[in-house]
């Protein structure tokens, strides 16, 4: 447990914002997200080519500081590259998606297992985990790392990048092989998916708007919707769509 008596120091907030999928106002809105949930000081830090229209106080470092072979660029496997070392990032380290919508206290993210990489334990349907042996791997949409402590990561991805690519089906399932031994989950409670938790079930999704009173910290937004989809209600095939949820508003503002 964290000694009440002692000042926390300053943590990282950092998040990855390349090519068009996302817009500023997503980093922004996360920017303030982490202001309202943080408690304990902070730099929140977007790697990112493009800095325009970021608020104040969010720190930039450019793409190029940490794409430092070309087999980085423009490629999900950048996540890679932002725990190494060559990111400049001093003290824990919370990466988080652009679009997850936080809902609660960010302060047990850095107190949790102090010393291992933290990663969500992937969310997989339950029939796809039916009769199937799959791998065991986690979500990167929310992981902690030390800078500096991960740094053969990058190594063993550059060592062969084609292998890493064909052999893995995600950046996160090559991340959360390559920390086995000094990895660990968060609480399940803590990051819950808005596809797998928050929306109903067929035909209920229908008729019921999606649940927000899940008692998390984080709700991790993977694939379609995005957080304002879910607020203006998502129309897709019968199963995927789901009921407009305009309190989310209040929290991804």
């Amino acid at each position: 447990m964290p000694d009440p008596t002692q000042t926390p120091e300053r943590v990282n907030v950092i998040c990855l914002k390349w090519g068009d999928r996302y817009s500023a106002d997503y980093v922004n809105r996360l920017y303030r997200g982490v202001a309202r949930h943080l408690q304990r000081p902070h730099r929140f830090v977007c790697f990112t080519e493009d800095a325009q229209g970021l608020d104040e106080g969010i720190d930039t470092v450019p793409l190029d500081q940490i794409t430092v072979d070309e087999t980085l660029r423009n490629d999900i496997f950048l996540k890679v590259a932002v725990i190494n070392s060559v990111s400049g990032l001093v003290g824990p380290a919370l990466f988080l998606d652009l679009d997850v919508v936080i809902l609660g206290s960010l302060d047990e993210f850095f107190d949790y297992e102090p010393d291992k990489f933290c990663i969500i334990h992937n969310w997989l349907p339950k029939h796809k985990t039916l009769f199937r042996d799959l791998p065991d791997i986690g979500n990167s949409s929310v992981f902690r790392f030390t800078p500096g402590e991960c740094d053969h990561v990058l190594e063993r991805f550059l060592a062969d990048p084609d292998h890493a690519r064909t052999a893995y089906p995600t950046e996160q399932a090559f991340l959360t092989d390559a920390m086995t031994g000094h990895r660990c989950y968060w609480p399940a409670s803590w990051a819950r998916s808005f596809k797998r938790h928050a929306m109903r079930v067929f035909p209920l999704n229908l008729l019921l708007k999606p649940k927000l009173d899940l008692g998390t910290k984080i709700l991790v937004f993977h694939g379609r919707p995005d957080p304002d989809q879910a607020i203006a209600g998502f129309r897709a095939s019968l199963r995927k769509s789901s009921r407009p949820l305009p309190e989310l508003l209040e929290h991804w503002r």
